[in-house]
């Protein structure tokens, strides 16, 4: 399959992609988790993309973070939402002012050997509607005390360090890099997904856990999350696995259409629409991530991107046929794996959205 305006990717990357696709086979079930596919990411230096050079890294961001994600997700979802998470936390920890902690954590998060992630949620899209916050951060003398519950930890029991954080008693929060062997934390049994199940996601409890200082990632401060590090709810890097997953839909499409080339009227346009959203977003992730222009908003991006993956996969579920409806077919996969940019990071103007697409067939603005 031809998408005209696809990035060219980087030479490193092409055994790598091509074992991902191998390894993705087997990660659509609870008990699997992408150590393999993690060991090619280490191999070709990929770990390291996101930590900054004087710790050893690569220190990429922008239109090259966003090419990376769109080549690793039409490859494998599971191993590049995984990734995005344990960059996440690495981005906050390079963000932090607290240089003791990052001479501490970064230079070992450049392998496959330590593992980070995130649990940050519930200061974002999960559980804004509690009256009290879901974690509570007490300041106590020399750190603070950590009480609550931290929803959606990807790879919660694989972790060395979670990137976590909670309310203090006055409002402000704070950011914190929680050890998950730090006494009083816990890992709620795994529940089933609808899919991704191989990323491991699940709830950790935290009872009094006490955090020095010197784990203080970022704040005191009024909503942490809008302060410093990059990406966040509803992202370009969220945005680009959605594209990435729905050129893996087109891709497997593209033989059904080798055989019936009456899907040619469906599968051409949706081949051109995406080739327009993914020009559009390596433009907003580049030279026009100051523009002004609503079509290269984040938010208009991840609408966009979120419409074309659920489409795409129901376009070759449609193209496959009932061979497609069955357990562990890929295009069963392909459909369950889309419904997940529904409720992955997802602003509410952009489930509005989708809402009105889905009431109405066509987007409002």
């Amino acid at each position: 399959m031809t998408i005209v305006n696809w990035p060219e990717p980087d030479p490193s990357l092409a055994n790598v992609l091509e074992g991902l696709r191998r390894e993705s086979v087997d990660l659509d079930h609870a008990h699997a988790w992408p150590d393999a596919s993690f060991r090619l990411l280490d191999e070709a230096g990929v770990l390291g993309w996101v930590i900054p050079d004087e710790y050893g890294g690569a220190g990429i961001g922008g239109r090259a973070l966003v090419e990376g994600y769109l080549h690793l997700s039409r490859a494998c979802l599971v191993t590049a939402f995984v990734l995005t998470q344990r960059n996440g936390a690495c981005q906050r920890f390079s963000a932090s002012e607290n240089a003791e902690l990052k001479q501490h954590l970064l230079p070992g998060l450049i392998g496959s050997d330590v593992f980070a992630t995130v649990g940050i949620s519930h200061l974002t899209t999960s559980r804004q509607h509690l009256d009290r916050p879901a974690v509570s951060t007490k300041p106590v003398d020399g750190g603070y005390k950590v009480s609550g519950t931290v929803p959606w930890v990807t790879g919660a029991a694989r972790a060395d360090w979670i990137l976590t954080g909670g309310t203090c008693p006055d409002g402000e929060q704070v950011l914190l890099a929680l050890p998950r062997l730090a006494t009083g934390v816990s890992t709620h049994p795994a529940v089933p997904l609808l899919a991704l199940e191989g990323s491991q996601t699940v709830s950790i409890k935290l009872e009094d856990v006490f955090l020095e200082d010197r784990l203080l990632v970022a704040g005191p401060c009024e909503t942490i999350m809008r302060s410093g590090g990059r990406g966040g709810t509803g992202s370009l890097g969220t945005s680009a696995l959605a594209l990435g997953a729905a050129a893996g839909s087109l891709d497997r499409m593209y033989e059904e259409v080798q055989r019936r080339p009456e899907l040619a009227e469906a599968y051409d346009p949706l081949c051109a629409e995406l080739d327009g959203v993914v020009v559009d977003a390596l433009a907003a992730s580049s030279e026009m991530s100051e523009s002004e222009d609503p079509a290269y908003s984040n938010e208009s991006i991840r609408r966009r991107a979120n419409s074309l993956v659920l489409r795409c996969s129901q376009a070759y579920l449609a193209a496959a046929k009932g061979a497609g409806f069955t357990a562990g077919h890929p295009a069963a996969r392909a459909v369950r794996e889309a419904m997940f940019f529904l409720v992955w990071s997802c602003p509410q103007a952009v489930v509005a959205a989708q809402l009105r697409e889905f009431a109405c067939g066509v987007q409002l603005d």
